[in-house]
């Protein structure tokens, strides 16, 4: 019967779980059948390369429309700067809120792989409706879209088709986007210390990826876009994100799975309420007094693994204090977890609190790592964008940053890694903590260097003219330092940030801690527009025009920059803070569930 199965049975070899000779995965992880997962089998690079590929794709064709998108809506559709500006700020913020939904349903119903599924399909399903759209419909007359020919008006229906497609791609990619690196991270067992250390180098490889795909979008389809070959670029879009998803669909049968635990939202109100009703109860002197199921019971709601209680927030251990009442609930086999939860269900809700001031303390280097796309291409665009006669597109010198970041991924993993391991002397590098803060250091370096850079261009610049635009006879590739910059950080700051809210985020909320990181840049463009609006106003006098005027060169880009740089400081000093006082998640030993699997097959259990 066993055999039959095809499961791994528990043998008493070394502490591991084997069916003859196949390890078992012990982080709780199964095959698409449900079963316990054969580490030789399942996951690893042979899974984690398909994701990576699969990623890359996706960015591409997300990007091949995002990149070029406020171009889009002036040329074609014939929208004014402002209204298209704002229209792609709410697209974007959109993309970022469904990483939300995508986390939720992950976390709680779907997991994680029938989650990138439906929102993958969702995302070509709009980039082919974009395209169609496009090229029958809204590339009217024939030829239009490029810079000196804008296209006609469009019937309402047109416009709806354009909407409905682009909303599309935006709840696509938003849901996906959070769960695929959770997924890929799936792939490799904690537990396991070879499989921990790529698990670590696989958020790395995964920022590279998105970087790598991006890359192609800014400089060939975003060449052939600004051209006015829309439909074309649309369409390689969707090939691109096409060919990603049957890439993902054919490694199914090497992925290893979480099951959803349920809604996280109930586990946290349960807390809440249970923690409420017992407000005047003493707290037990002992840990060891609260309640918490065995490893192996069956009927545990808070994931494969038991948290380990911690100090802080001790109004909620209560919710975990058993009482008469409770005991009498429990001698009928059953508990209400809205009056008795697990101190598991208890440091869920600890682990939550823990992380959103380092969450918010993420914000402000988003604020930075915006301006890239915004006043770095504006600064740009009024130097000199000529070399030996060829133009170079502000919005290009973006590559630089892009090679910094596969550049810094490489320096970090292969040198300074390992120069910090052998100095700690216990075989791990840097923190994700101390590797968020070095990204703020250079964040703050990159503001300073940028506003340096303006200094000179203002100092080189004509004040008066009509057209500012190369009007200063400094080299836009004096940007190169800045942008470089910002792409170290992004190693440090982004990188650290998918690991550790990763780590740091119970079993149930694994998603959850990856969609974090897209709300921070979310949240980080609103910070930044409001801070111009903010700036713009107090700035702006009857003989001044503000700091971030149309014309650069009669405004001061650089105390804006040095500001952005001032205020990041500040959110270094309250991140360190933060950083002291955060308490790391600990379990308490490996996953018994893949063990009491093996201990079914071996019996006959089915």
């Amino acid at each position: 019967m066993a055999a039959c199965l095809n499961v791994c049975n528990k043998g008493a070899v070394d502490g591991k779980v084997k069916r003859g000779q196949e390890v078992c995965t012990l982080d709780g992880t199964v095959d698409r059948h449900g079963r316990p997962a054969v580490r030789e089998r399942t996951g690893t690079w042979v899974a984690g390369s398909l994701i990576l590929v699969n990623q890359g794709l996706a960015t591409l064709a997300f990007f091949g429309v995002g990149v070029n998108l406020v171009l889009f809506l002036t040329r074609v559709l014939g929208q004014d700067n402002a209204d298209a500006a704002n229209n792609v700020s709410k697209w974007t913020g959109t993309v970022y809120l469904f990483s939300l939904v995508g986390a939720f349903l992950s976390d709680s119903y779907l997991g994680r792989y029938k989650t990138c599924v439906i929102f993958q399909t969702i995302f070509v399903l709009g980039l082919v409706s974009l395209s169609l759209s496009t090229y029958l419909f809204l590339l009217e007359p024939s030829g239009c879209g490029n810079e000196q020919s804008p296209c006609g008006s469009h019937s309402g229906f047109h416009m709806a088709l354009f909407y409905l497609s682009i909303y599309l791609i935006a709840l696509g990619n938003g849901g996906y986007q959070p769960n695929i690196a959770t997924f890929g991270a799936d792939q490799f067992d904690e537990e396991d210390p070879n499989e921990g250390n790529s698990k670590i180098a696989f958020f790395s490889y995964f920022y590279l990826a998105l970087n790598l795909g991006s890359l192609f979008s800014n400089t060939v389809l975003g060449y052939f876009e600004d051209e006015g070959i829309w439909a074309l670029g649309f369409w390689a879009s969707a090939g691109s994100a096409t060919l990603a998803l049957v890439l993902f669909l054919s490694g199914t049968p090497w992925y290893r799975h979480f099951k959803p635990k349920g809604n996280p939202l109930s586990r946290c109100c349960q807390v809440l309420v249970a923690a409420t009703r017992k407000w005047k109860v003493k707290l037990m002197p002992r840990e060891e007094d609260l309640f918490e199921l065995e490893v192996n019971d069956q009927s545990s709601k808070n994931g494969d693994r038991k948290i380990l209680h911690t100090q802080g927030f001790k109004f909620l251990d209560r919710a975990a204090v058993i009482t008469s009442e409770n005991i009498h609930q429990m001698d009928k086999e059953t508990y209400n977890p809205w009056y008795l939860c697990t101190v598991t269900q208890v440091e869920e809700l600890k682990c939550v609190l823990r992380l959103l001031p380092i969450w918010l303390c993420t914000i402000l280097y988003s604020v930075v790592f915006t301006q890239m796309a915004s006043l770095f291409v504006e600064q740009g665009a009024a130097m000199k964008t000529t070399l030996s006669g060829f133009h170079v597109p502000p919005a290009s010198m973006s590559s630089f940053d892009i090679l910094s970041v596969a550049a810094f991924i490489f320096i970090y993993r292969r040198v300074l890694e390992p120069l910090f391991a052998m100095r700690k002397r216990n075989g791990k590098g840097l923190t994700e903590l101390r590797r968020m803060g070095i990204g703020l250091v250079i964040a703050i370096l990159a503001m300073v260097a940028a506003g340096v850079v303006e200094c000179f261009r203002l100092n080189n610049a004509t004040t008066d003219c009509s057209n500012c635009e190369g009007s200063s006879s400094m080299s836009i590739f004096w940007q190169i330092p800045q942008y470089v910059l910002v792409g170290a950080s992004e190693v440090f700051m982004y990188v650290g940030q998918l690991e550790f809210f990763n780590g740091q985020a119970p079993d149930g909320l694994k998603s959850f801690g990856s969609a974090l990181c897209m709300t921070s840049i979310s949240l980080g463009n609103y910070v930044s527009s409001l801070l111009v609006t903010i700036v713009m106003k107090i700035s702006t006098r009857d003989d001044m025009p503000g700091w971030i005027p149309s014309n650069l060169n009669r405004g001061h880009l650089d105390l804006f920059f040095f500001l952005l740089a001032a205020l990041t400081t500040a959110d270094l000093m309250i991140y360190i803070v933060c950083a002291k006082w955060y308490k790391y998640i600990k379990f308490e030993g490996k996953n018994g569930d893949n063990i009491n699997a093996c201990k079914q097959a071996e019996l006959g259990v089915v």
